[in-house]
């Protein structure tokens, strides 16, 4: 965040000082208009005699921000000031103060405790915003879950509407002061504001005009000056009916910290969850904004770097007297459309707001209640309109319908409350939506997905017929109370509609977590399983998720753990094979397999003679990659893998056990050895070298036609199991 003296001065030099500095003038006319506006709002009711105070606040606040910003911004042009929902939160806080000090004190004075509790707010927003930054936890705000954050922005449009009818009537609008809104004044005075609020929306929040709104508020003053002259209205009457703001005394700036020592600090305690809720605003505005004016001009922002800015900036506000605010979507936006460029943008928008503190009570004494108040009402409508019409078009029904009842909450019972209860919704909005989410990737049976090792034609007709006592779930995503009941029901309803499966896989390998009421459902899964008779084994099980399920009881009993989906389909092969395969067909001789093989006893004879008998241990490699292929391997007993090597390491691609062949490609074409063979366990083979193998084809053309007939059925063999496989994991 540390910039040198050189690093921004050369900014500046290296854009249009005249532009930078009329783009900063311009967005200035906003700070003004607002600020005059937001003071309004915040020193209300009790604490309008102390007006004056509050406008200055306003715009110490928008100087120091203003400066700060821009000396430190990753936005070079950026303008920052109090801003709508962070006026909207402080008002809040200062009403709040002001009732609790009144039950607790009446003769206590307002004034000077209630600029302490703004400027504490600032501090206390600004190191916190300081250490999200520093910390790089920041983003965690975006964590929110969106119907929270809309409904907390979205409930300061209604306040701040709540606000704009007590500045133009000085009555709050509640049902026990409607009667006091039914007389013609007062109607008058509300329809002169909504109709300068639509005229703002009709004009300058359409073109953004950097005259625009300036011009539109001295006209608007202009006609009501012109309207209380044709009545026949004084100015002084005009402000004694009501019609224009009182202008308060000239003041001179001066910190509140003289009267610490008489600061109510039990009254503050009581305000933990109001302060709370103006840093969370703060921080969450600086995000949206810093968004939007990423998108309005094409330039990327650091955010980290405006959180420690905007940090630094409320902290020194709360040091110099004001209160909390952060980078502006539409000072900023305004000042880069005039030409701003540079950090002079910024400077100048501080000096202004500083020029304001001389002429700001004079101007306010001159300007009509319903020209502010119809600024602030177009600002709350501009809100409202935001959070409550723009969001619904992104957002599902069951969470805009919460969004909705977060605004109400908060309106009626506050913001701590609001939010809380939106966490909930927002959380069982999720859990709702989440469930939905299909946890089962695909679903196999044995049938049609199988283990890598390739078997003997018996075997493979064993499990031809027998597949489907094989049933697999791939499963997905993380797995708690919503997804793992759905996944219980459709385990459930498989086992009812698969009576012959025996063996149940579900391979954990896409599952990112597991909570305890998932792992409720997984035990419930279990005893449905053990009433059938079904073995369970699990693929990829996750130290966590294994953690999760051990603790539940899951993994008690018969329930079987395989690291690879391949081994384990293989085992789950194994069980069927040996409870429907004959002892003594698995140990036939070899005479048996070349006789079925080649459809002739004296052609087996004549091949078992051309072979080599070889004996492996587990672990010993056959052929080694990259060697040139000089002989093949018939497997009478046992298992051997072919294995590739990468950076990772060696992964075994295939395995083979009794009664298949590896390496007749290699005999045909005599390429180099592509993959390692390597016994997975004590195997007897016998090899029919190359010599051999032309020794045959020149003298015993028939058996050697045989044999390529055998080569070529069990390549086509391999390539429509591996085309099957290639089928289900696309699904």
């Amino acid at each position: 965040m540390a910039r040198s003296f050189d690093s921004w001065t050369s900014d500046i030099e290296t854009n249009s000082i005249a532009s930078d500095a009329f783009g900063g003038a311009a967005a200035s006319v906003l700070t003004v208009a607002f600020g005059l506006s937001y003071s309004l709002l915040i020193f209300s009711g009790p604490l309008a005699p102390d007006l004056a105070y509050g406008v200055a606040a306003t715009f110490v606040a928008s100087a120091v921000l203003a400066a700060v910003v821009a000396l430190g911004s990753s936005i070079p042009f950026a303008i920052a000031a109090p801003d709508s929902s962070t006026a909207a939160m402080t008002a809040i806080l200062a009403a709040a103060f002001a009732e609790r000090v009144a039950a607790a004190n009446p003769a206590m004075p307002l004034l000077g405790p209630t600029l302490i509790t703004l400027s504490l707010a600032s501090l206390a927003t600004g190191l916190a915003m300081f250490g999200f930054g520093m910390t790089r936890m920041g983003r965690a705000i975006r964590y929110v879950p969106y119907p929270v954050v809309g409904g907390f922005l979205g409930a300061t449009g209604c306040l701040i509407f709540l606000g704009a009818i007590k500045v133009i009537t000085g009555h709050r609008l509640q049902f026990a002061t409607l009667g006091e809104f039914a007389n013609a004044t007062t109607m008058f005075e509300l329809s002169a504001a909504a109709i300068m609020a639509l005229v703002l929306y009709l004009t300058w929040h359409r073109s953004r005009s950097p005259i625009g709104l300036p011009l539109i508020l001295i006209a608007g003053v202009a006609l009501g000056h012109i309207g209380f002259r044709l009545a026949g209205i004084s100015p002084a009457e005009a402000q004694a009916a009501g019609w224009v703001f009182t202008p308060p005394p000239q003041v001179k700036l001066a910190l509140p910290w003289t009267e610490i020592g008489q600061y109510p600090w039990r009254i503050l305690a009581d305000l933990s969850a109001d302060l709370v809720a103006v840093a969370f605003v703060t921080a969450s505005t600086t995000l949206f904004n810093t968004a939007g004016i990423e998108v309005a001009t094409q330039r990327d922002a650091d955010l980290e770097r405006e959180l420690n800015v905007t940090g630094l900036g409320n902290m020194l506000a709360g040091i110099a007297g004001g209160y909390t605010g952060c980078i502006s979507v539409s000072r900023t936006v305004l000042a880069f459309s005039t030409g701003a460029r540079g950090r002079l943008a910024g400077l100048t928008s501080a000096a202004i707001s500083l020029l304001m503190l001389a002429q700001a009570p004079a101007l306010l004494g001159f300007i009509p209640k319903f020209v502010l108040g119809g600024l602030l009402i177009y600002l709350a409508a501009d809100q409202l309109h935001k959070w409550i019409v723009e969001s619904r078009k992104r957002l599902s029904v069951p969470e805009y319908l919460s969004l909705l009842a977060i605004i109400l909450i908060i309106v009626e019972w506050g913001f701590v409350p609001g939010v809380l209860i939106g966490v909930v919704i927002g959380c069982a909005t999720f859990a709702l939506s989440a469930s939905r989410v299909n946890s089962i990737k695909f679903h196999f049976d044995g049938s049609e997905f199988r283990s890598s090792l390739d078997r003997s034609r018996d075997e493979q007709s064993v499990l031809s017929a027998h597949g489907g006592a094989i049933q697999g779930l791939n499963l997905q995503s993380y797995l708690f109370f919503g997804s793992a009941n759905r996944l219980s029901q459709h385990v459930k309803s498989l086992l009812q509609r698969q009576p012959q499966c025996r063996y149940l896989l579900f391979d954990f390998k896409l599952v990112t977590g597991i909570d305890s009421s998932a792992a409720y459902s997984f035990t419930q899964i279990k005893r449905a399983a053990d009433d059938r008779g079904v073995h369970l084994v699990l693929v990829h099980l996750a130290a966590p998720v294994e953690k999760v399920l051990r603790s539940s009881g899951f993994l008690a009993g018969d329930v079987r753990l395989v690291p690879e989906l391949d081994r384990a389909l293989e085992w789950c092969e194994n069980e069927i094979i040996a409870r429907h395969h004959d002892r003594a067909q698995e140990e036939a001789t070899l005479l048996d397999w070349f006789t079925q093989i080649l459809g002739s006893e004296r052609d087996a004879h004549e091949l078992m003679s051309r072979c080599e008998r070889l004996e492996v241990k587990e672990g010993d490699v056959i052929v080694q990659a990259g060697v040139a292929a000089d002989s093949m391997h018939f497997i009478l007993d046992g298992r051997v893998g072919v294995m590739i090597s990468d950076e990772n390491g060696p992964t075994r691609v295939r395995s083979l056990g009794r009664h298949t062949t590896v390496g007749e490609m290699g005999l045909v074409s005599g390429a180099p050895r592509s993959a390692t063979i390597q016994a997975e366990v004590a195997s007897v083979l016998y090899v029919l070298s190359t010599p051999q193998f032309e020794s045959i084809k020149a003298a015993q053309p028939q058996l050697g036609q045989k044999l390529l007939t055998y080569f070529m059925t069990v390549m086509a063999e391999r390539l429509t199991f591996a085309n099957r496989t290639i089928a289900v994991l696309r699904r």
